[in-house]
């Protein structure tokens, strides 16, 4: 029987340490035998969990080394450091070849011990950059659910834990068994999209008091219309050429980069709070056609606008969220 020990530190998140044990829990075989055996370790008997509350916990650091896969919950910021005795543990489960794999922010943890180095590997969105600043030998992509290295793998928030635990599922006993562990947990085998749809795309800084405020304010209000370059930078009494410039000195990018970013958190407005068709919100948004919103919407929020809307629509059942 795969043993699967759920490794608890100190401030551990309770969601993202129950979500694992739960599906690998509920995980049988076709015979009805239970897949895999369900260990609780810590470096210590009893761990504060993040919520008020404590655990405790029987098996110690030990258990690593019997594990056939080990998985890392995220901690609170509050937890500090690794200690020591907890990285070595974990390094020395890897060189034996376990697999590893973390949960939201404890990529973090695997980042400390050095398994990362090298490695694709993701986290909690919000946590993204701040993984990429501390640990800048791990290759972070922020707009994924969960990345498979092989050994090691990381994956997002605590949903999207479940997603690569049914993913470890049906790599260990095939897709009819990841199937029956995905009914239990009442979710999708698979999701559509990434990360990316659930950012949230605020409108990008307007730089206040400066000559640009007033044609940026004039893009919001008419995103419907053709907007040119050249349009732009006559309203702001500028050449093309100074306009872009100082246009990027005072927002980071350019005015078309700016102009799609806007449109497309226009987009994502109206699919969530209007039950406008996909094409009437292609045109309120200024696109050229469904087919380039369409195409424009899941290079930049990872998946369609109806599968968004499907997600994030307050009346999902209306018979426009199905367009």
């Amino acid at each position: 029987m795969h043993t699967v020990a759920i490794l608890a530190l100190d401030q551990v998140v309770p969601f993202d340490m129950a979500a694992p044990m739960q599906v690998f829990d509920w995980t049988r075989l076709p015979d009805g035998r239970p897949a895999y055996r369900i260990r609780l370790c810590a470096a210590t008997p009893e761990v504060r969990a993040d919520g008020g509350f404590s655990l405790r916990v029987e098996r110690g650091l030990e258990a690593l080394a019997d594990a056939d896969t080990v998985v890392v919950p995220g901690c609170s910021p509050a937890a500090g450091p690794t200690p020591a005795p907890v990285l070595e543990a974990l390094r020395q489960a890897a060189a034996a070849g376990t697999r590893i794999a973390s949960v939201c922010v404890g990529a973090f943890v695997l980042a400390e011990a050095g398994l990362l180095d090298g490695l694709r590997a993701t986290t909690h969105w919000v946590a993204a950059q701040e993984l990429a600043r501390r640990f800048p030998d791990v290759r972070v992509e922020p707009d994924v659910l969960y990345v498979d290295n092989g050994q090691i793998l990381t994956s997002a928030g605590a949903a999207a834990g479940l997603d690569m635990c049914l993913h470890m599922i049906r790599r260990d006993f095939g897709s009819a068994v990841a199937a029956d562990a995905a009914r239990m947990s009442v979710m999708p085998l698979e999701r559509e999209g990434g990360q990316a749809q659930f950012i949230v795309h605020d409108h990008p800084p307007v730089p206040r008091g400066s000559r640009l405020e007033p044609v940026l304010e004039w893009i919001e209000d008419n995103l419907a219309r053709e907007i040119t370059l050249g349009a732009l930078a006559s309203r702001s009494g500028m050449s093309e050429r100074t306009f872009s410039r100082r246009f990027r000195e005072q927002t980071g990018t350019t005015p078309l980069q700016w102009l799609l970013r806007v449109r497309v958190r226009r987009a994502q407005y109206l699919l969530e709070n209007s039950d406008h068709p996909i094409e009437r919100i292609a045109q309120q948004a200024g696109f050229g056609s469904p087919t380039a919103f369409r195409e424009r919407f899941r290079r930049v929020v990872g998946t369609s606008p109806q599968g968004y809307r499907s997600a994030f629509h307050g009346k999902s059942g209306s018979p426009a969220a199905r367009v």
